[in-house]
């Protein structure tokens, strides 16, 4: 077997472990897959004929990329996380499907949590504590000393344990009441719609988005679903400001935040912003499926 042939071969071998690690540290499958893509890639460009482990150098290769992805993240909008379910370890003396509807409840807390984390930190934890990299090899990769390193982990660490069961679970629910408005919305069932919907919700735009949608503040609740029939075909379910919303994307370009109020199972308020200076205020992270 020839050299390159021998490479593919290991990369491939290698691939699904990669991809696993980016995946972790970007929260994204897209992003996953375009960072393994760019270390297969290096990989072609660089002599390795005096490499002695290839995963350990393609981990290695994988994690900076990462790492560059998520400081390029922070100079403008964090882009889409999925956070993984088995990220979360259950009680096993627990009800499986309660682990189950647990973990993930838990894994979009997480997300707001890791939001908060540097770039540095991010990887640091994700490398050491799910990837089990010593810390000698991670601080060459962030660029920092071993004793560093392992403070980053472990900052990291403490907040990601800080995650609360009951602010967990409320936020797992308050994102399934979310997602089924913007299901009901696109699929143009009023009743579904004012299901989720208080009596007395109130649909409160700025002027900006008054004007996008022609209509100033709206209350009740079938004033409000017939005003969302049909119309989030360009919503994505977000964390607006650390809770459940949505946003809206045109030609690529968030140019919605919504925020939802949601109180005893249904949404009380709904709060549009759509004003340039107010958008570069918020903080929004869009949730992938």
């Amino acid at each position: 077997m020839d050299e390159k042939k021998w490479l593919a071969a290991e990369f491939e071998a290698n691939r699904a472990h990669l991809k696993a690690a980016a995946y972790r540290m970007l929260g994204s499958r897209s992003e996953a897959d375009d960072a393994v893509q760019e270390a297969w890639l290096r990989l072609n460009r660089t002599d390795t004929s005096d490499v002695g482990n290839l995963g350990g150098w393609l981990t290695t290769v994988v994690a900076r990329i990462c790492l560059d992805m998520l400081r390029t993240r922070k100079t403008r909008r964090e882009e889409p996380l999925e956070i993984p379910i088995h990220a979360v370890i259950a009680d096993p003396a627990n009800d499986p499907e309660r682990d189950a509807a647990f973990a993930e409840s838990v894994g979009l807390a997480l997300l707001v949590v890791l939001q908060t984390l540097a770039p540095a930190e991010r990887v640091a934890f994700v490398l050491h504590d799910m990837f089990d990299l010593p810390f000698d090899e991670i601080a060459s990769i962030i660029g920092r000393s071993s004793a560093a390193t392992r403070q980053l982990a472990s900052r990291a660490r403490r907040r990601v344990q800080g995650i609360d069961e009951t602010t967990a679970v409320d936020l797992g629910r308050k994102r399934t009441i979310a997602e089924a408005f913007l299901a009901a919305s696109r699929k143009g069932d009023l009743a579904a719609l004012i299901a989720v919907l208080a009596p007395d919700v109130a649909f409160r735009p700025d002027a900006t988005a008054a004007r996008f949608g022609a209509v100033g503040e709206v209350r009740g609740a079938p004033a409000v679903a017939e005003l969302f029939k049909g119309r989030a075909q360009a919503a994505e379910a977000a964390i607006v400001d650390g809770d459940v919303g949505f946003v809206v994307r045109i030609d690529g370009e968030v140019r919605v935040l919504v925020a939802l109020t949601i109180a005893d199972g249904v949404i009380v308020a709904i709060d549009a912003f759509a004003d340039p200076d107010h958008l570069e205020k918020v903080e929004y992270s869009v949730l992938s499926n």
